[in-house]
């Protein structure tokens, strides 16, 4: 890190005037005088850039100049950083980032998807050019957990990061279970509040938080982002009698992220799993967003905030604003992008207990043949629990000891050959916390 403080003004362009975007010009706008005492010097919006000049934003514009074109924008000589607020992986926000960068701009990016995808390119063009690209607001909104692991647990080797890092799957999972609704049904409440993107599937599929976790894993391992080796499970699948039956047993269904290093690779997985319902995560509501760091200097810090939203997300854009202007200048990732490994991907290297949920049919040894299975699979089982019914299947409940999840596909696949399964049984990971 180094520092570089200059009286002179920060001048800002933003592409993109959505939520974000315009969260980050009041920001500017009602708080001018105390961002320049606490960055030492003044900042200004010089020029903005949306798709639709003409449409009613709830903040003045007039005293900015106004570029049709974000690419333009980015290329302006009266620009210092570059502020990408307009989402996608490619197209625009990609060929604007990477003119702001030949153009000689720090910028500044909430996109996910771009780093997630493009990362390491980007990364090494900037500092290859002397500029930065800072993305505190591109993972779990207003929470400075990019700034916790690049800064504050720069001297931790870190053992694990996991996190529920969208709040749309957390506000859904948390509204089935306290409401008792079914899936499709707080699906199409979340679509109707606006809280689902255009693609549902980004959010209840897994991607947007996917992206979160590659980025973090990055940092925190000092690896080259490797998006595309990013276990993808959403909560589709998920029930309320999955819901209702985890409960039972003490445990509450988040979509959660988890990346860790292992003898086998890198593990980076983003897919349903069961915490103790006593635990931080657990206990998590609504829409907020919660990010577990795990160092072996520091332990277990445990940052939670709000995921999403104009002021939270705005306010993290300005954190890096500000490091920017009072000359903090970090690599994108922790570390020079020159010196990032790539990692080889381990698919749930790392064994764990998991819960299964199965309908079994009314008929002799049925729970013995489910046992064997397990027991020829090398599973032990924790404990077992069997609900009465009415009809000709009967719901089962098991939590397995510690398994891999190679022994668990294993054992999936002898359960159907039984032939005392009424449908296909879940299973779901049991995550310590």
């Amino acid at each position: 890190m180094t520092t570089d403080i200059s009286p002179r003004p920060l001048r800002l362009g933003i592409a993109g005037l959505g939520t974000v975007g315009t969260g980050l010009v009041k920001i500017v706008q009602e708080h001018a005088p105390l961002l320049a005492s606490r960055a030492g010097r003044p900042i200004e919006i010089v020029a903005v850039s949306a798709r639709a000049k003409a449409k009613n934003r709830g903040v003045d514009l007039s005293a900015y100049a106004w570029e049709d074109d974000p690419v333009a924008l980015a290329g302006r000589a009266d620009i210092d950083v570059f502020v990408e607020l307009m989402g996608g992986s490619d197209g625009p926000a990609r060929r604007a980032t990477e003119t702001a960068i030949a153009a000689g701009k720090d910028v500044v990016t909430a996109n996910k998807a771009l780093l997630a995808l493009h990362g390491q390119a980007l990364a090494t063009a900037a500092e290859a050019a002397g500029k930065v690209i800072r993305f505190e607001a591109a993972v779990a909104g207003g929470i400075p957990v990019v700034k916790a692991l690049t800064e504050g647990l720069a001297g931790n080797e870190i053992s694990r990061v996991m996190g529920v890092m969208n709040g749309t799957c957390n506000y859904i999972l948390t509204r089935m279970e306290s409401a008792g609704l079914p899936y499709e049904t707080v699906f199409q409440e979340a679509s109707d509040l606006g809280y689902l993107e255009a693609d549902p599937n980004l959010d209840v599929g897994g991607i947007d938080a996917g992206h979160k976790l590659a980025l973090l894993a990055a940092i925190a391992f000092g690896t080259q982002v490797d998006f595309d080796a990013v276990e993808l499970e959403g909560i589709g699948s998920i029930t309320i009698e999955d819901i209702r039956q985890a409960a039972d047993m003490g445990y509450k269904i988040k979509l959660l992220g988890v990346a860790q290093m292992t003898g086998r690779g890198l593990e980076q997985r983003m897919s349903p799993c069961l915490v103790p319902e006593t635990s931080p995560l657990g206990q998590l509501q609504g829409g907020t967003n919660m990010v577990v760091l795990e160092g072996d200097a520091v332990g277990q810090i445990v940052l939670r905030g709000a995921g999403a939203g104009s002021g939270p997300t705005a306010s993290a854009v300005m954190a890096d604003i500000m490091d920017i202007a009072r000359g903090y200048r970090v690599p994108t990732f922790g570390q020079p992008a020159a010196n990032l490994r790539q990692a080889r991907a381990a698919r749930a290297a790392v064994a764990a207990p998991y819960y299964l949920r199965m309908q079994l049919l009314d008929k002799p040894g049925a729970l013995a043949k489910v046992a064997r299975v397990l027991g020829e699979a090398g599973i032990s089982i924790d404990r077992m629990r069997q609900y009465s019914h009415e009809d000709v299947a009967a719901p089962v409940l098991i939590v397995t000891h510690k398994t891999t999840r190679t022994a668990l596909e294993e054992a999936l696949v002898g359960f159907e050959e039984t032939g005392v399964m009424a449908g296909p049984p879940v299973a779901i990971r049991i995550e310590a916390v």
